[in-house]
């Protein structure tokens, strides 16, 4: 059995090393090709000296994600990125902002009408003035099915042929610049919906030395030109960033503590306690035996305590902040509150560094999503019905309790030998405010309400939209959106042009 598990481990080993050696040569055959286009085409900035190792290392600073996404024919965009970047260091060009209108028409069917036969001359003018360039990523396709879904439904309506001229009309594509920060996503498509924008598509990354670029395809701005827009976008930001971020991000320790109820000692965790329960662990009687999973911040294991099987998650100790640790804090708050047999049972904690670690009993049937989607299960309508109960009753005493799990998803929900089903993972629950108004971002995208998307005011239903999501996901069998990225879904759920549909079920 240990050699299985060995051979199982390398094999991973070897998998994952392969998956990047892949991907590096993918972001090498990326990189060949645009260089090998500037320099085609004379352009000036790639006959200077040492602008093949500049090239590079902008690909290297961004994740491989942006050499699979970025169009090679527009070689010169990326020229564009390589310089927002290098603006955005200086904090007095933050944000940096590059502003153009991109053309994308809809796909073409049987049903739609040629907008060419409805032109009217603000139109001719604009094609005849206004160059048609294709959006800097590749994943056109997507804003084309965007386009004309939302054709349809105005078709529908009886505005054909209105819609069909505004969706021959450019749209503006809009790349920012500036250092990385939490939430930075929430406040950029804030900032976008102030101006009366409505995002089509969006491209985000992060670099490696923290900074971010962020790409949105958006419609919705009346005017060809540009300047007007990038000086209504800096001002808005300006105003979201004193309004907002300061409140959010340079609070003392002294006022979050009194906010939260929860410090941060030398040697220890502090975590509000009302004196009913006993739950701090002793590491020492914690036996690891199989690391489960792996993430960015920490890592699962099976193991016992006292003699029990159990799951534990340790936080990486070279990981943890201020901000993780009030998330773990958060989550054995909660956890350590709540008892029901559809809800994980937790056991205890360990909050003294850098043995930071939560254990919780160990649910042998693991996630409904690695059944799913893994193990290409299937649940027969009995048990389909079974699941939707055990999660429906798991999430009501939540919610009696005045908790909002906020990241309710196929991965959260975990299985016990007897195929009982619990709701798991508190990291971002939170109990509800008095105000019972909520209006952080967070969650995984495709199974997210739309309110929560736009940052808008939300309470418990939310979890409801995404209970929802569950289920059309324990009928089909299918990821949510599965032809979409995360974002893309996002965009689309916001902008009322997507929605999941469900065969007939057997």
């Amino acid at each position: 059995m240990v050699m299985e598990d060995n051979e199982s481990c390398g094999s991973r080993v070897v998998d994952s090393l392969q998956a990047n050696s892949r991907q590096q040569r993918r972001n090498l055959e990326v990189y060949n090709e645009v260089l090998r286009r500037l320099k085609e085409s004379n352009n000036p900035e790639a006959i200077e000296p040492g602008f093949d190792d500049e090239l590079w290392a902008h690909f290297n600073r961004l994740p491989t994600r942006y050499a699979l996404d970025v169009n090679v024919e527009r070689a010169e965009d990326v020229l564009m990125h390589k310089r927002l970047l290098q603006l955005a260091h200086d904090p007095a060009n933050r944000p940096a902002i590059e502003i153009r209108m991109v053309q994308v028409s809809p796909i073409s069917d049987g049903d739609t009408v040629d907008s060419d036969h409805f032109s009217s001359p603000r139109d001719e003018g604009a094609q005849r003035f206004i160059p048609k360039l294709s959006p800097a990523f590749g994943s056109s396709p997507n804003l084309e099915s965007l386009a004309l879904e939302a054709n349809k439904s105005q078709v529908q309506d009886g505005d054909s042929v209105v819609s069909h001229v505004q969706s021959s009309r450019p749209m503006h594509e809009i790349t920012f610049s500036t250092d990385d920060k939490p939430k930075l996503l929430s406040q950029l498509t804030a900032l976008l919906g102030e101006v009366g924008l409505n995002i089509q598509e969006a491209h985000v990354f992060s670099t490696v030395d923290g900074y971010s670029l962020d790409v949105f395809v958006v419609g919705g701005w009346p005017y060809e030109e540009t300047k007007q827009l990038q000086t209504a976008l800096k001002k808005e930001f300006l105003k979201i960033e004193k309004q907002c971020w300061p409140n959010c991000h340079l609070s003392s320790p002294a006022a979050e503590q009194e906010r939260t109820g929860i410090k941060r000692e030398p040697d220890h965790l502090t975590i509000p306690n009302d004196g009913t329960d006993v739950w701090e662990i002793d590491p020492q009687l914690l036996n690891f035996e199989i690391k489960i999973a792996s993430g960015s911040y920490g890592d699962l294991y099976k193991g016992t305590y006292c003699s029990q099987e159990v799951a534990v998650k340790v936080l990486k100790p070279e990981r943890v902040d201020s901000d993780l640790q009030k998330e773990f804090a958060q989550e054995v708050f909660i956890m350590r509150k709540v008892r029901h047999k559809n809800v994980v049972q937790f056991i205890g904690a360990c909050t003294k560094p850098p043995s930071l670690c939560i254990v919780t009993e160990f649910m042998s049937g693991g996630s409904v999503y690695d059944y799913l989607h893994k193990q290409r299960g299937t649940f027969k309508l009995p048990s389909l019905l079974r699941v939707a109960i055990d999660i429906s009753k798991g999430m009501n005493y939540l919610h009696q309790n005045n908790i909002i799990h906020r990241d309710l998803k196929a991965a959260n929900l975990l299985m016990d030998e007897n195929e009982v089903v619990k709701v798991a993972d508190f990291g971002v629950a939170r109990v509800k405010a008095q105000t019972g108004v909520m209006t952080a971002e967070t969650g995984t995208y495709r199974w997210m309400a739309p309110e929560v998307i736009e940052h808008r005011p939300y309470d418990h239903k939310a979890d409801i939209f995404s209970f929802g999501i569950v289920l059309w996901e324990l009928l089909t069998g299918k990821l949510p959106y599965d032809y979409l990225t995360p974002l893309q879904a996002a965009v689309g759920v916001v902008q009322k042009v997507r929605n999941q549909r469900i065969a007939n079920y057997q």
